[in-house]
């Protein structure tokens, strides 16, 4: 399943946000409660909603972040299927309060994309991406 990035998207499209997060210098992914696997923080767009809205609400549900500088990396969709837009976000996270009693039963804190992820295909080619311009900064 291949990722492919557009360079101009209608806002109105995109379904979906993830965002790659990094705190104190580790990687930021949660476990959800029906879930055994981890993931990067993401969600869908909720009604009038901008994408950096439902990025900033979901990093703040999924983690507990406060306070963050939240840059967007860029749209994408999955080969194939180019009807679901996502937008792709990084956010290094400064402070971080308790975890909202939402949908995800904890976080972790990681040097490198962990072996069990909920969504191995696409996170691991996105997760390349933002450490590539890790390295490069």
């Amino acid at each position: 399943m291949k990722i492919i990035f557009h360079d101009r998207v209608d806002e109105e499209l995109i379904k979906y946000v993830i965002i790659a997060s990094r705190y104190e210098g580790k990687w930021v992914f949660c476990r959800h409660r029906e879930r055994d696997t981890l993931e990067m923080p993401a969600g869908h767009r909720e009604a009038g909603e901008s994408p950096l809205e439902a990025a900033r609400r979901e990093l703040y549900e999924e983690t507990g972040a406060t306070d963050y500088d939240i840059e967007q990396i860029g749209a994408f969709s999955l080969e194939g299927d180019r009807k679901v837009l996502s937008m792709f976000y990084m956010a290094n996270i400064r402070e971080l309060s308790q975890l909202p009693d939402y949908e995800i039963a904890k976080i972790e804190f990681v040097e490198d994309l962990p072996e069990s992820l909920t969504y191995p295909q696409v996170q691991s080619q996105l997760f390349k991406i933002v450490k590539k311009r890790i390295e490069y900064e």
